[in-house]
């Protein structure tokens, strides 16, 4: 007498056999086969029919997640990413024992049946019934294919994933209805191709391509026999037949799929015994996903290429269409970065400064009129160990550095030059500039209220030889502060407001420089290599700025056809008048020919720049250019902890550490090894006549101008000005960080806390 479910009704074997019959009837064959018991089978004949019935008619196949390959401007690999690594190919690309392989051991009869393969499913029923659970399976390979379309489509979503793989009814249904428009649609070769290149394969390869480069360091077409019935082996259960990791299970797995080879008549028993007898020979290359595997020390660039792609509308409206199209990849991104740049770049970063040393480096070239990045390097490697770091130096917290980006001491000053000839005043402009003084009681703002010295704060220059009159040349040169902050209180802070807003000058944080005199005259305000690289590539071009960009093209590859992406454009727009520019680029090529610069210069070819230093030594700059390259140099603390005095920097000791001495020559090398081959074309220089009250000392104390007076600390005249200036210290010659700057960790507040950039006093020269 058949057994009963308790509480009445059929057995399990008769519901089994009644759904089975409905199945055939609906081509919805094998629901249920795969589940644990029959007793979860409690489905109406009626029910299963109406279910098969309300599924959509098509099944949706998304595109398979690929490998992006990034590309520098010469065409070369800079990096491979990818959310899964696969590689789409042809069937004709695959070896033909891996698909004799696949078919053998996945689904023998997969030729000669549909989308159901009824023996398959009459075989399970009946071994899975003696077995009172699932031993057997008979999923199709073109089921398998649609389960697998299914985990594609879920991507990384845990909760996804599990809903495309859990052993239910309604989900088996859904593959049968899907599997049967597969087979209509597709074809037995193309649904083979698609399973070949969908399923996973251990060790992190999607795909046969992705999994014979990595277990064999070969392309998928020229498989051998038992190097193809390893991978077919692998499918099954890619943990427990990992051949890296157990291979002896994996060997066993992999003479079953011989033998079964053999069986079906794909091989001879003699090629089956003879293959099985062959060692596995792995030859197994290592994955290398991610920026972090960049060539030519080009992990930051990357990353940076790769933030924009996902900060960019051009890519997608929502932040979460352009991840999905990241993450989809198949992108081929050819980049601005110019090779011969990055690896001079690279070179000048490690010559001159150690990995192990106390502070870091970070230098960023870019190409004047046109904004593009052809250099970007640190001298701490792209990492997360130890003398490594994950943060860019060389650009703004959105896109993967600093909190605040690092103060620029007096590469300011410039600015404030450019903003006072643009209204109008003379370039031999001269004011009393003494070695030390108040700053003025009142200064005017965009705003129409303006700032007031209330607590009588001061500033000074470097050294007390450093007393004017000066005219605006041997100001610039000697980079004297109290000229500079005479010059803001004449102009006003409107018009350099208004030129570093045409010059794209922001804080790291992306915040435009607060209107106070510190920072629009001696560069207490961070900012970051590429904003200030970007800044004076306008200069170079005769005042045309234009936004930096990183990407030239995107080719994307989707089923086997290639589209073409637009990409993000560089912006380019006047920023001050060629006049004005040729002035400062006579103005800046004196600081390299006789100013606090001559360490830095170039031989041989037009260049023009400015250092700058920052309270307490924790900053050091130096930004300059050529025609037609422009590039900024920041040497300092991340944390801004370290003072650069008795220092040792690249195996060189430094009494003290100024912008000329240490990212001067940085520069230069990088700009030398750049520019190797290049034109050389010169600047329009101006004729400045000098001032008669200038009185032209040469002594410049090497050049730097430090502000040592009293409103470097936060309790002086920045800590007054800014939300977040608590002092954390008592100095008052800029040695106290803003609130976090020196208590922040190394992965909390990380690059001056809460606060970089206002609490750090008066830049120096």
């Amino acid at each position: 007498m058949p057994n009963k479910r308790s509480g009445g009704g059929l057995s399990a074997t008769q519901q089994a056999a009644k759904f089975l019959g409905v199945s055939v009837l609906s081509g919805a064959v094998l629901a249920g086969i795969a589940l644990p018991a029959f007793g979860a089978l409690g489905l109406a004949a009626k029910g299963s029919v109406e279910s098969f019935d309300e599924l959509p008619a098509n099944l949706k196949t998304p595109p398979l997640s690929q490998r992006t390959t990034i590309l520098d401007a010469k065409g070369s690999q800079i990096a491979q990413v990818y959310s899964r690594d696969r590689t789409v190919v042809d069937l004709k690309n695959v070896s033909p024992y891996m698909q004799k392989a696949i078919v053998a051991i996945e689904d023998s009869r997969f030729y000669q049946h549909g989308a159901i393969d009824l023996k398959g499913v009459l075989r399970a029923l009946n071994k899975n019934v003696q077995s009172s659970g699932v031993s057997q399976g008979a999923s199709t390979l073109t089921q398998q294919y649609v389960k697998n379309v299914f985990v594609e489509e879920a991507g990384d979503d845990p909760t996804k994933v599990a809903q495309a793989t859990q052993q239910t009814i309604g989900r088996k249904i859904k593959e049968l209805k899907y599997a049967i428009q597969v087979e209509e649609e597709l074809g037995k070769k193309k649904i083979l191709e698609n399973y070949l290149n969908i399923t996973f394969f251990g060790e992190q390869a999607y795909g046969v391509e992705a999994a014979s480069q990595r277990y064999f360091s070969k392309h998928a077409k020229d498989l051998t026999l038992p190097q193809a019935a390893l991978l077919a082996g692998i499918v099954q259960s890619p943990s427990r037949y990992d051949p890296v990791n157990d291979a002896t299970e994996a060997t066993k797995r992999r003479n079953t799929v011989l033998q079964r080879m053999a069986e079906v008549g794909d091989i001879s028993e003699a090629e089956a015994a003879k293959a099985q007898k062959t060692p596995l020979g792995l030859k197994v290359t290592q994955p290398k996903n991610g920026c972090i595997t960049a060539v030519r020390g080009a992990s930051f660039f990357c990353k940076y290429v790769e933030r924009v792609f996902l900060s960019d509308p051009v890519f997608g409206k929502t932040k979460e269409a352009r991840a999905k199209l990241w993450n989809q990849g198949g992108l081929t991104i050819r980049t601005t970065l110019d090779p011969q740049s990055q690896k001079s770049v690279q070179d000048s970063l490690k010559k001159h400064v150690y990995k192990s040393d106390k502070v870091a480096a970070a230098a960023t070239l870019v190409e004047p009129g046109t904004g593009k990045i052809l250099g970007m390097g640190q001298s701490k490697p792209y990492g997360y160990g130890k003398n490594e770091t994950e943060y860019n130096y060389s650009v703004n917290a959105s896109m993967g550095g600093s909190n605040f980006g690092f103060p620029t001491g007096s590469t300011f000053k410039p600015f404030v030059a450019a903003a006072a000839i643009e209204e109008g005043r003379p370039a031999n402009q001269t004011y009393s500039a003494p070695y030390e003084m108040q700053y003025p009681a009142t200064v005017q703002t965009c705003s129409g209220s303006p700032w007031r010295n209330d607590g009588g704060y001061k500033l000074e220059n470097e050294s007390e030889s450093e007393k004017g009159p000066y005219d605006l040349q041997t100001a610039m040169a000697k980079s004297v502060n109290t000229y500079f902050v005479q010059m803001l209180a004449d102009i006003g802070m409107c018009p350099v407001v208004k030129m570093t807003n045409a010059l794209g000058v922001v804080q790291g944080n992306g915040d435009k420089v607060p209107e106070v005199p510190s920072s629009m005259t001696l560069g207490s305000t961070g900012l970051s290599p590429l904003t200030m690289a970007s800044a004076y590539a306008a200069f170079a071009s005769r005042g045309m700025y234009c936004t930096p960009i990183a990407i030239e093209s995107i080719a994307q590859t989707v089923n086997g056809k290639k589209k073409s992406l637009e990409v993000p454009k560089s912006t380019c727009s006047r920023a001050m008048s060629e006049k004005t520019a040729d002035t400062i680029n006579t103005l800046l090529s004196g600081v390299i020919d006789s100013g606090t610069g001559q360490q830095a210069g170039l031989s041989g070819r037009a260049n023009a720049g400015k250092t700058g230093t920052t309270d307490s030594r924790k900053n050091a700059w130096f930004v300059g250019y050529t025609p037609n390259l422009s590039g900024a140099v920041w040497v300092g603390s991340a944390t801004q902890k370290v003072q650069m005095t008795n220092i040792y920097i690249g195996g060189v000791y430094h009494p003290q550490v100024y912008g000329g001495d240490t990212p001067g020559p940085i520069w230069r090398d990088a700009m030398n090894g750049a520019l190797e081959n290049k034109d050389a074309p010169n600047f329009n220089i101006v004729s400045i006549p000098r001032s008669n009250q200038d009185r032209g000392d040469d002594n410049d104390d090497n050049g730097d101008d430090n502000n040592n007076g009293n409103d470097g600390g936060n309790n002086g005249f920045i800590g007054g000005l800014f939300d977040g200036g608590t002092s954390n210290g008592t100095s008052t010659d800029g040695g106290s960080s803003s609130t976090g700057g020196d208590t922040s960790t190394d992965f909390g507040n990380l690059f001056q806390g809460n606060g970089n950039g206002n609490g750090n006093g008066g830049g120096r020269g």
